[in-house]
């Protein structure tokens, strides 16, 4: 099975709705690195899912329920780096306001 190591979200804002940011396109993504930072002035707030294929993000499927994040603090969250995601499986995350944090996400495809 080829593994392949790749950025799977590239830096970008963090939305104010709930959106679907990587679905997993092969057998199965490792999750190694789950970045955040709020650049903002004031504290932020991020809640991350974990969604099953065919699926929405709600409580049951909830790995991260609003991390606060101060001004200029960055968190590699530990609660999600490791998760495994099958064909269809996605990340989807929730900002309490927009244009205030960046993500990136990298990990391993294995197809």
């Amino acid at each position: 099975m080829p593994i392949t190591a790749k950025t799977l979200v590239e830096s970008k804002a963090v939305e104010q709705v709930q959106t679907t940011q990587y679905t997993a396109p092969t057998t199965a993504t490792i999750i190694d690195k789950f970045t955040v930072i709020n650049y903002s002035a004031a504290a932020r707030t991020i809640s991350v899912n974990v969604v099953p294929a065919g699926q929405t993000a709600l409580s049951s499927n909830l790995i991260v329920q609003n991390k606060s994040l101060q001004p200029g603090e960055a968190y590699t969250f530990p609660e999600i780096a490791g998760h495994i995601l099958n064909l269809g499986d996605s990340i989807s995350t929730l900002g309490s306001l927009a244009a205030s944090m960046s993500l990136r996400v990298s990990g391993r495809e294995i197809s």
